[in-house]
């Protein structure tokens, strides 16, 4: 049986080139549903906050849309068709994936594996640092944090200590817990991402926790054909864990940790219900409307898509109008 420790388990599940989960021809998409999937009107609120950072930096020649973890690219294409069209065509379109370019992409969409530095504009990361692999540790008989290793079937033994900087970011990030997935990977995953930022906002939205209330045994777990199952690293099935998001902020720019459901509000996706008169005068109307606030109620439900936690921060560029008003901006001590 060989062993691994989950870092590399993981890379080697999702991405290898020949197998990888994350490189078969169905993408996320053929085994669970994100908030992209979920209604028309996230992307519609992405595309709101895109013209709001267009209109913060003063609507530059050329304006970056950034997706990292693009899948097969849904996000971008979805505020791509929601832009009226003489801010799309000042606007490249970047979709950032491990997987190969998918067929009858538009030709103005830009596909690469990693983001392009020195780019305006707005990067949004839906659902990306929770598949960033991470290792996995538990405290030993002496008490002290030890890597757990795992084999392809899921089975995992206690392994060696832990190396100084897990360490340290455990004592500082997760220091209570029987299980603790060390979040070091995912923070210079996202330092990576708003360092290719020469201007603009950066936009982290994904499962997570913060240091009040780390989760005791851990969140790692699978996905297959939608449905949750044991985390097994043999490339059939997604491997997922919720992130530390409040240890990803970058240091030295203005940061936000809020939900998805307030962060949506303030771009205004409501689940109010059309007004019952609206039935009566044009009942086609009430019934697109009542559809609508359907798929808004769906996306900003806080026991569902709405308690997403989203990071959002600012590169050399003021807070669009949309999200200033949200409580709890601060810019961390670099």
């Amino acid at each position: 049986m060989t062993w691994k420790r989950w870092r590399p388990a993981i890379e080697h599940a999702l991405y290898r080139p020949d197998g990888g989960f994350y490189r078969r021809p169905e993408g996320p998409a053929g085994h669970f549903r994100t908030s992209v999937h979920a209604s028309a009107r996230f992307a519609a609120a992405v595309a709101r906050l895109l013209a709001g950072v267009d209109a913060a930096l003063g609507r530059p020649e050329r304006l970056a849309f950034v997706d990292v973890g693009a899948g097969r690219g849904e996000l971008t294409l979805a505020v791509r068709a929601q832009l009226p069209a003489g801010l799309r065509g000042r606007v490249d379109f970047r979709a950032v994936e491990l997987a190969d370019r998918p067929a009858g992409l538009p030709a103005d969409v830009d596909w690469r594996a990693e983001p392009l530095a020195g780019v305006r504009g707005l990067l949004f990361a839906n659902e990306w640092l929770d598949n960033v692999p991470l290792d996995v540790a538990e405290p030993g008989p002496d008490g002290r944090l030890r890597y757990l290793e795992v084999a392809t079937d899921g089975t995992e033994r206690s392994g060696g200590p832990l190396a100084e900087a897990d360490a340290a970011w455990a004592g500082r990030w997760w220091p209570d817990g029987e299980r603790v997935e060390l979040g070091g990977p995912r923070d210079a995953a996202w330092a990576g991402a708003v360092g290719a930022l020469e201007q603009g906002l950066a936009v982290a939205a994904d499962y997570a926790h913060l240091r009040a209330a780390r989760p005791p045994f851990g969140t790692l777990t699978g996905f297959r054909d939608g449905r949750e199952c044991p985390p097994v690293p043999d490339g059939s099935c997604d491997l997922t864990a919720h992130v530390a998001l409040d240890a990803a902020a970058v240091p030295g720019h203005p940061a936000l940790l809020t939900t998805q459901r307030e962060a949506l509000r303030a771009l205004g996706v409501s689940g109010a219900r059309p007004p019952l008169a609206l039935a009566s005068s044009d009942p086609a109307a009430y019934l697109r409307a009542l559809s609508g606030a359907g798929e808004a109620a769906e996306l900003t439900d806080p026991g569902g898509l709405g308690a997403f936690h989203w990071l959002v921060q600012a590169v050399r560029m003021p807070v669009p109008d949309d999200l200033a008003g949200l409580p709890g901006w601060q810019t961390l001590p670099s």
